[in-house]
Order: structure tokens, then sequence, then C-alpha cells
């Protein structure tokens, strides 16, 4: 657990449809719950779904999963871990929420279309994400917006176990809040 002193660390899982976001982010979250971190979870499909199907707007959904985010880490938790973003715009519009004194840590899920594309088709909850051609389309869209994101880690869910990925993001969580620590 970190000291009571430590900077809330804002985790913050970018990545395209089916490249491992939830599976990573749900597996740190508990991870970090077992080192005793008081951690919130926040999922932009969540938020999304409270409004369908009459949602207005991705872009309404974004502010507010931005909003939520950056209301949890001015509380007393430890971590706020948010997935679902998928651009340097969204990332921007996140990170804009966050308090000052926080410690993001932006990590950034890569994995290949070929290995995505049977995730997505093997998942019922899944939308339009499941149609190959559609996807297909965000991994290419992807390749495009992944040049414009600085992130601190990059996980490539192909080759790494989900245990090995949460491993590297607890390590980033810690270097990121050793780095505040000594500002």
């Amino acid at each position: 657990m970190p000291p009571s002193t430590s900077p809330a660390a804002v985790v913050l899982i970018l990545g395209p449809q089916a490249s491992g976001k939830s599976t990573v982010a749900r597996a740190l979250v508990e991870t970090l719950r077992g080192r005793k971190e008081r951690v919130a979870l926040v999922e932009l499909d969540e938020i999304a779904s409270m409004a369908l199907p009459t949602l207005p707007s991705w872009d309404v959904a974004g502010r507010i999963f931005a909003t939520v985010i950056g209301e949890w880490a001015r509380t007393d938790l430890t971590c706020v871990v948010a997935e679902g973003i998928a651009s340097q715009s969204e990332l921007e519009v996140v990170s804009a929420r966050v308090p000052e004194s926080a410690a993001i840590i932006t990590i950034v899920m890569t994995t290949a279309l070929e290995a995505a594309a049977p995730r997505a088709l093997a998942d019922p909850t899944r939308g339009i994400s499941r149609d190959e051609r559609w996807l297909a389309d965000r991994y290419d869209e992807w390749l495009l917006e992944r040049a414009r994101i600085d992130e601190d880690l990059v996980l490539d869910m192909g080759s790494l176990s989900v245990q090995q990925g949460v491993a590297l993001a607890v390590a980033a969580i810690e270097v990121a809040r050793s780095g505040l620590l000594h500002e």
C-alpha cells in the first residue's frame, strides 16, 4: 500500500477495441485492492450504457467519463483506473479534469488485429465491434492515432499475459508516484 503521503494515481488505459483494456483494467484493480489500495474503476462503456439506447453521442459520454475520473481523483482514493480512451483528444479531455497533484500514468494497449478479431467475435456482449470489417477499420485508424499519444507504458497483449501486464502497470504507478514525491 502506498504511504498516505503518496499522490493519487490516475491510470489511463488506451487502445483499440478488443486489445485487452477491460481485462487488464479489472485485473489491475483487483491487484491494487489486494495491496490495500482504495481504487475506483471507471469504464467508458459503462458510462455510455447508462443512457442507452438514447445516448446523445459518444462525445457526451466521453465528457461525463472524464468528469467522473476527475471527481474520483479528488477523493481519498489512492488510485483511479480508467479504461476506454482511444485517442489523444480524449486523453486531453480526461487529463484536464484530473487534479494537478495526481500522478497520471498513460498505458497504451496494443495487439494485432489477428488476435483481437477472434476475441471480439467470441464476446456476445459486443455490438458493432464484432463486425470484422468495422474492427479492421478501427485498427487502421488506431495505427495513426497511436503515433500521437505520449504514453508511459506500452503493453503488447499479444505477447504478454494479463499478469505480466498488470505487474508492469503496478511498476509504472510506483515510478510515477516516486517522481511526484521527489519534485
